[in-house]
């Protein structure tokens, strides 16, 4: 739909479903984000870390089949944090602009934090999961994934499993997870507009 360099060039928005998409550099969100919408070049995937720069966001809309009932969101997709390539001033940059957008940003409903589930203890995953706990106010929802699960065999996800009951897992190369993330998307939004009624 559009893209912006910061918070204050967000788009105006009625639209209150935004659905924000954050992880480290080269954890697999652009991959992630075109398995989602079964849209192959929606979001560019590339092997070069810190690709993303700016805020882009995507119109979707999540069908119910089974009820025909639908309802519209946006996928933000912000830029990667961590291990760029890029100078320390425009890392800087880049970080105020994620604290400020994910602190100010009222149409924000549903955080989705990704993780490699290859590195489930790195200190930054850490530190942004605890941002969004001390942040998020009472009409948002976290969501963490760990991504490339099939990087790990059935033991190694049932350990992952048992440490993290509350996260989900996905393996956007093979589509395992991803039906489900949309659910659980689905019903969030569609709680939210219940609650809102």
């Amino acid at each position: 739909m559009t893209s912006a360099p910061n918070v204050g060039a967000a788009p105006e928005s009625d639209e209150q479903n935004e659905i924000v998409f954050m992880a480290r550099s080269n954890v697999g969100k652009s991959s992630l984000l075109n398995a989602l919408t079964n849209h192959k070049g929606l979001a560019k995937v590339s092997s070069t870390p810190g690709k993303t720069r700016l805020i882009n966001y995507f119109d979707v809309t999540l069908l119910n089949r089974e009820e025909d009932k639908k309802v519209n969101a946006k996928f933000v997709d912000l830029p990667g944090f961590g291990y760029a390539k890029v100078s320390k001033s425009m890392k800087h940059d880049w970080e105020k602009n994620l604290t400020d957008y994910i602190s100010t940003r009222e149409q924000i409903k549903v955080f989705i934090h990704l993780v490699d589930c290859r590195h489930p203890h790195l200190d930054i995953d850490t530190s942004v999961s605890q941002f969004l706990f001390d942040n998020v106010r009472e009409n948002q929802y976290i969501i963490q994934i760990f991504t490339k699960i099939d990087k790990l065999n059935q033991k190694e996800q049932n350990a992952l499993r048992r440490e993290f009951p509350n996260a989900m897992t996905v393996s956007s190369s093979k589509k395992r997870g991803t039906k489900k993330i949309i659910n659980v998307i689905y019903d969030l939004l569609e709680e939210k507009e219940k609650n809102e009624d």
